[in-house]
């Protein structure tokens, strides 16, 4: 009898826990893996221009490995097939543990923790952008799109969130953000879901090989937040030269010589692609991997050196200033190829060699004759910068 109640009891009790999970489940489409400490905050980063229409933006996020955290890029994807949105994968600390919930497409956005990705995920559904039949109006408030290729846009600021809550957090639940799922949430969490797509999973594949983008080596900070699309990794070569013009860390010449390197490459894989029926083959992918591993050293070694680009507190010098941000944001939302950047920024390295052989003849200073002549040569690149980014 004692053995029969036993065996009851147990048998209740594994009920009740098929029930409760079961339960869970509907409200977080389940849990995958989980850990015992707090993924890192978000990083922040900016959004890579768009590769084309029809791509959908899925943000970043910290997946778990046998080594820890590690950093999934954000990336533009295209869904399944049309009419679906993605639905972010999140953290949820619950029962002394950290859940992962994955990502998954679906008709409507579900809960997603009420973690503000940004980009029009912030919190609560999506604001990127909407299906109108077969084809997605993208929403250019709060996403990056080339409205001069790119036209089923609209404009829509009530959806932008920029509350920041304890400093970007990643995870919902207790120390983290507060949220539940809505009703709407909830409804659209029951609806029929595809799984992230094969290209989703080779790229979550191809972070969790690379070192750098672990917490224990990056402390937070990965190398490689975003990508244009999966296998994009010249946008995030771009993105950090981008960053260096507008910090100052690289000069015009260290740009210009890092954008021409960008530029071969970029040549090289489209020659490649030619000769090979739109492919690269596996030997093809390696050396261009390896090509861009030594950019991205040169990057790190340029940002970090003696150089820095000086500008002077002066109409000259705040024109030059200028000038590089707007070289900088085109290279960054992808209006200027590495070839126009690199001649750009050939263009201001003469500039500002000009300026030091002016100042270096006249006592330091420049005069007016020598004055009006600089700022017709930046006249004359600021034309060829605006033609570049909106031709």
């Amino acid at each position: 009898m004692k053995n029969l109640l036993k065996i009851k009891k147990a048998v209740l009790t594994l009920s009740l826990i098929v029930i409760a999970a079961s339960s869970f489940a509907q409200v977080s489409i389940g849990v995958s893996i989980s850990a015992r400490i707090a993924p890192p905050a978000l990083p922040v980063y900016e959004q890579p221009v768009i590769p084309g229409d029809g791509y959908i933006w899925t943000p970043g996020y910290w997946a778990y490995g046998d080594d820890g955290y590690y950093w999934v890029p954000g990336v533009w994807v295209r869904p399944p097939h049309y009419g679906l949105l993605w639905t972010p994968a999140y953290w949820g600390f619950e029962g002394g543990v950290y859940g992962f919930h994955a990502g998954y497409w679906g008709p409507h956005v579900g809960f997603y923790g009420g973690i503000n990705y940004g980009f029009g995920y912030g919190g609560v559904g999506f604001g990127g952008g909407v299906w109108a039949g077969n084809v997605f109006r993208y929403n250019t408030a709060v996403t990056n799109v080339n409205t001069t290729i790119i036209h089923n846009t609209y404009v829509n600021r009530t959806v932008i969130n920029n509350t920041t809550i304890n400093n970007h957090t990643s995870f919902n639940g207790p120390g983290g953000v507060n949220a539940r799922a809505t009703e709407q949430e909830r409804t659209a969490m029951n609806e029929h879901h595809e799984q992230a797509t094969s290209e989703q999973q080779n790229h979550m594949q191809t972070a969790s090989h690379d070192r750098n983008q672990f917490a224990s080596v990056n402390n937070g900070r990965p190398a490689t937040t975003a990508m244009n699309r999966v296998n994009g990794r010249s946008y995030n070569q771009q993105g950090r030269i981008a960053n260096g013009m507008s910090n100052g860390s690289l000069t015009a010449g260290e740009s210009k010589n890092l954008e021409r390197k960008e530029q071969n490459i970029n040549q090289e894989k489209r020659d490649d692609r030619q000769a090979n029926d739109g492919r690269l083959t596996s030997q093809e992918k390696e050396h261009i991997n390896n090509q861009q591993n030594k950019v991205s050293n040169d990057i790190n070694a340029d940002k970090h050196n003696a150089n820095n680009a000086q500008y002077g507190d002066n109409r000259v010098g705040q024109r030059r200033y200028n000038q590089q941000q707007r070289i900088a944001n085109g290279v960054r939302n992808g209006q200027l190829n590495a070839g126009e950047a690199a001649n750009s920024e050939n263009r201001q390295q003469n500039i500002n060699r000009q300026v030091r052989a002016d100042r270096q003849a006249n006592g330091g200073g420049l005069n007016n004759r020598q004055a009006r002549m600089i700022n017709r040569q930046q006249n004359q690149a600021s034309r060829q910068i605006h033609a570049r980014r909106h031709g």
